[in-house]
């Protein structure tokens, strides 16, 4: 996120870190990203670090309410720390603890605080297209995380995307102004100018979930988001960082993101004996399409300014509605995460 978190203190960042036995020297912002907010921190002993604050009012995929949105982000830290340190999975960048244990500190009510250890190396870029050996690398991965016993603390997932509800609702309020901020009203025209459209997509969506339920494959422990902005390359080979994210789904949840062609994923067939479904890549491509109307939707038609970050929002909304007008069940945007 480009600008900083809304009525936030960051004194009471550098007085949590040291219940992670830190003493900070500096702590800088690092406008990286889209959904958390970060810091580079140097300890004392010239130890980098990288802190991530989580807006619990802003993870309803984690839970309902910053309470369970809390619980749900402990839940998935603990589930990364399990994989590392268990597992032995060296690619899982986990948190970690604090003097207490917990992977997670609250804040206040509405944030929350994981710290990770800095990781050298070239990160990737959100729609970077990755060669076939750097797209295989990745597969290898991902066929080792899948074929883990998943930790207890692995937070279940559905597939109906969080606030798709929301987006029904507005579609049905097109009529009234929308009064949330500079945004609000060119958000309600443009969603009333796609209108048809996403419900057209809502539909296929419904179509795709019943085919795939149908099937009663089993569930896996998946990230959720490995596409090349959450990878780091390092001398020995790729890491997998934000793993808020992390939770008991189909294998096709990942390889969505890696491709929607079932033959570029020959290497996880190779590894794990496993045929990526086609229309469980379809569904979670035009699912994460309608998860991006939903969180853009519950924004715009929220209390809002026009800031960096809103702005980008904007640049967002406009091409997931174009992407999905287009008939593409695919993956539109994102910076980060």
């Amino acid at each position: 996120m480009q600008n900083l978190p809304e009525e936030f203190d960051e004194k009471c960042l550098w007085d949590a870190l040291r219940g992670f036995r830190m003493s900070p020297l500096s702590v800088s912002y690092a406008p990286v990203g889209f959904g958390d907010y970060h810091w580079k921190v140097i300890d004392e002993d010239g130890s980098p670090w990288f802190a991530t604050v989580s807006d619990l009012e802003h993870k309803e995929y984690l839970g309902q309410g910053a309470a369970a949105a809390l619980e749900g982000l402990r839940r998935a830290m603990e589930t990364a720390r399990t994989l590392r340190e268990r597992d032995g999975l060296r690619f899982v960048v986990a948190p970690v603890p604090a003097e207490d244990g917990s992977s997670v500190v609250a804040l206040n009510a509405r944030y929350a605080l994981a710290v990770f250890p800095h990781v050298p190396g070239r990160s990737g870029q959100f729609g970077q297209r990755l060669s076939e050996a750097e797209r295989d690398q990745v597969l290898e991965l991902l066929a080792n995380l899948h074929g883990r016993t998943p930790p207890g603390t692995t937070p279940p997932t559905t597939l109906e995307p969080a606030g798709l509800s929301g987006v029904h609702e507005a579609l049905g309020e097109l009529a009234d102004t929308w009064s949330g901020g500079p945004f609000a009203e060119p958000a309600r025209e443009l969603l009333a100018e796609h209108a048809a459209t996403l419900r057209a997509r809502c539909v296929e969506f419904d179509e795709l979930t019943d085919e795939v339920r149908g099937r009663r494959a089993s569930p896996v422990v998946t990230h959720g988001e490995p596409h090349p902005g959450n990878l780091i390359l390092g001398e020995d080979g790729y890491r997998l960082v934000d793993w808020d994210t992390v939770g008991l789904a189909l294998p096709e949840r990942d390889l969505s993101l890696i491709s929607a062609d079932p033959s570029e994923l020959a290497r996880y067939t190779e590894l794990t004996g496993r045929t990526p479904d086609a229309a469980g890549l379809a569904l979670y491509r035009l699912r994460w399409s309608l998860l991006d109307v939903a969180e853009f939707v519950e924004w715009f038609r929220g209390e809002h300014d026009r800031s960096e970050d809103t702005e980008a929002a904007w640049k967002g909304f406009t091409e997931t509605l174009d992407h999905l007008a287009g008939g593409a069940s695919g993956v539109a945007r994102r910076s980060e995460e």
